[in-house]
């Protein structure tokens, strides 16, 4: 049989051309493949308040977007109000006031942290804080009978019942599980659960002893093994993490994951196609330091909760805030998230998942990024 003779030359040549194209297709990542729509959900004129936070986004029953947040002169000032938004007609209701912190003629306190949690079939729930401070918080709560058009008086949760301190319940097995975590006796987390859609709730005992191991605003995310993992804010300068095995009656001791945390709010989501998602600060703080700049906002998604992918970049300007993210699905498939942009603003980002790119996080560094990099 007559070998074909090799061209060295062009093999070489080739195989440059190869490496290059890597390279190239490599530096032109974007790292916003996948994003459909970026927005602000409000403008900023003529807004009854300076100074919004904390948002969270639900869909309700009819396939319309309702997100709240609250706003004030600034976070922890008398005058924080909860405001409430709906996506109707291609384009965001102007924000209206639908809970506040005035308790009688002379006193009035801040509202903090809304949550919305859709029942199945039912009623949308709007979960909030009142109090002077998070270790001073007591539990509120609205709820809406026509997809956040109106809303109902506000009521107190039963005594001791925070409700979900900032992300978003889950339902399992029939069973509501908040995700709570309280701050007067160092930062612990614990969770509250409901076997009737939040007529009567039971907490759990705390997850961490709140002083070495400091963990605030879990998320809770769900396997197909019945297994839940939860992801939390820390002072520990790393995204912290715990399991149950039995639906959330009980959790394993806490440890840190691979991904660091900068002291700023987190949220995650279980995708439909088993997938989990996270949105978070990818900040590690210099030296010893457990607190961090804001920026970037990250995504990153995960098989099995343990190994992370890096996925987008929401926001990468320098000296700039970009905090306290809420994420969902919804039920055509795509993925919501609402976060706090510069205290001036919410913003509001779309993200189709099956047009992701994803890149293995290795030792807790997000690719490219120079090492220790803020």
């Amino acid at each position: 049989m007559k070998m074909k003779k090799i061209n060295i030359k062009t093999t070489f040549t080739a195989g440059i051309l190869f490496l290059l194209t890597i390279s190239c297709c490599k530096s032109d990542r974007t790292w916003r493949e996948g994003i459909v729509k970026d927005e602000f959900v409000f403008t900023f004129q003529g807004a009854p308040f300076r100074s919004p936070h904390a948002a969270t986004i639900a869909e309700t029953t009819d396939g319309t977007l309702v997100c709240s947040w609250f706003g004030g002169t600034y976070e922890g000032q008398p005058d924080c109000s909860i405001y409430v938004t709906r996506f109707v007609d291609g384009q965001w209701t102007p924000p209206e006031n639908v809970a506040n912190g005035i308790l009688n003629d002379s006193t009035r306190v801040p509202a903090w942290n809304p949550v919305l949690f859709q029942v199945p079939n039912g009623e949308l729930q709007l979960y909030y804080k009142l109090g002077a401070h998070p270790r001073s918080w007591w539990g509120m709560r609205i709820v809406s009978n026509d997809g956040g058009k109106t809303w109902s008086t506000p009521e107190q949760l039963p005594d001791g019942i925070i409700g979900p301190i900032k992300n978003k319940p889950e339902l399992v097995n029939g069973k509501l599980i908040s995700p709570t975590s309280t701050e007067e006796d160092g930062w612990r987390v614990y969770f509250e659960i409901s076997d009737d859609m939040g007529k009567t709730w039971r907490k759990t005992a705390p997850v961490n002893d709140g002083h070495e191991i400091m963990a605030i605003q879990p998320s809770i995310l769900k396997y197909a093994d019945g297994r839940l993992q939860a992801l939390c804010r820390s002072k520990n300068r790393a995204i912290l993490q715990s399991w149950s095995d039995d639906s959330g009656e009980t959790w394993s001791e806490m440890t840190k994951t691979s991904l660091p945390q900068n002291n700023s709010g987190t949220d995650a989501v279980t995708l439909a196609d088993g997938r989990q998602l996270l949105v978070y600060n990818h900040v590690l703080p210099p030296g010893d330091a457990f607190k961090g700049v804001r920026t970037p906002l990250n995504v990153a998604v995960s098989e099995d909760g343990e190994n992370w992918s890096a996925a987008l970049v929401l926001e990468d300007t320098p000296d700039s805030k970009f905090s306290y993210p809420a994420v969902i699905q919804t039920s055509d498939g795509l993925v919501h998230i609402v976060y706090t942009w510069n205290r001036i603003k919410i913003k509001h980002v779309v993200v189709d998942p099956a047009q992701m790119v994803i890149t293995p996080i290795v030792d807790g560094q997000w690719p490219g990024q120079v090492a220790n990099e803020q």
